[in-house]
């Protein structure tokens, strides 16, 4: 095995896992205070539930699909880490594909099935419901989301992740492709079935997806969903932010410096919006977020045209 494989083997679930817990630990401090609870019991209260949780005995169900049950709360996780190869740190990139664009992308049309798997393979009512939710929600903002990786694309004129990157030397994309910036992060959000597109896990249908989950199962599901979080908001930074690009400190850590400046943002904004109901969403996303995204493309193609090609 090689060196850079073995690294991404070994580095990338380690780097990923750390910092969806980190994550969640900050989510769940913010929770706290705005509950007026203690900042130190919401922090550690992502450790205590995955204490609990590993002691928690696995929960079986007859007429349950477990081998793809399994494989759906398990490959979350594992999609987020597939995810993370393909972006460059500086000039190392674990995965340089040529088309590592498009592999973001097909990792997310993956979450589709897992969703829904995770939904499918219990053989109950309320995780059928949380399943389905996820697709309603998904047909809504996959194709947004298609239409905002297609601008950085045209930017630098390569689906290449470090051709991307190189682009931005002069000014980074979110500068002249803001909105492409922000329907990207939503759709973070959205994969993540988390803040306010999180009705696949809603709890008026007891829980949804993870309804019948518990112990290792639940934990896998719970954990993969930050991680899902954590590997959009790295994507972000080759992407939009300049990838490595600052001053004094080595480009892979202002990849991780701007990751979780990223993560930060998004789970400070969550407490401003209310959890969406799958029609609104699709209403907002095809009424008003797929023409705003369209002009975008369109801005982004007019500039590159009057450049004579890729910036």
């Amino acid at each position: 095995m090689s060196d850079p494989v073995l690294a991404a083997v070994l580095l990338v679930p380690i780097a990923v896992v750390t910092l969806a817990g980190v994550t969640a630990s900050a989510n769940g401090a913010l929770d706290a205070r705005t509950r007026g609870a203690p900042l130190r019991s919401g922090f550690t209260a992502p450790l205590h539930e995955a204490a609990r949780l590993l002691r928690q005995q696995r929960r079986t169900l007859p007429g349950a699909d477990s081998l793809l049950w399994r494989i759906a709360g398990a490959g979350i996780g594992m999609v987020a880490v597939l995810k993370v190869v393909v972006i460059p740190f500086g000039d190392t990139v674990f995965a340089d594909l040529p088309v590592g664009l498009v592999w973001f992308n097909a990792m997310d049309v993956l979450l589709w099935a897992l969703w829904w798997l995770l939904g499918w393979g219990a053989n109950s009512g309320w995780s059928l419901v949380g399943g389905y939710r996820f697709l309603a929600q998904a047909l809504s903002y996959e194709i947004p989301l298609m239409f905002a990786l297609t601008a950085p694309a045209i930017g630098a004129g390569s689906l290449r992740m470090l051709d991307i990157q190189a682009a931005q030397v002069d000014l980074w994309f979110v500068v002249w492709m803001p909105l492409a910036a922000l329907v990207f992060a939503v759709s973070v959000v959205a994969f993540s079935s988390w803040g306010p597109f999180q009705t696949a896990l809603g709890t008026d249908v007891g829980g949804g997806v993870v309804a019948e989950l518990s112990g290792i199962d639940r934990l896998l599901v719970l954990g993969g969903r930050y991680a899902v979080l954590v590997a959009g908001a790295a994507f972000s930074v080759p992407l939009f932010l300049g990838g490595g690009a600052g001053p004094v400190l080595p480009a892979g850590v202002w990849v991780v410096l701007k990751t979780c400046a990223v993560l930060a943002g998004l789970i400070t904004l969550r407490r401003l919006f209310p959890t969406l109901r799958p029609e609104r969403v699709a209403e907002i996303a095809w009424v008003v977020v797929v023409p705003l995204v369209l002009v975008q493309l369109a801005v982004v193609a007019v500039i590159v045209g009057m450049h004579g090609g890729a910036l």
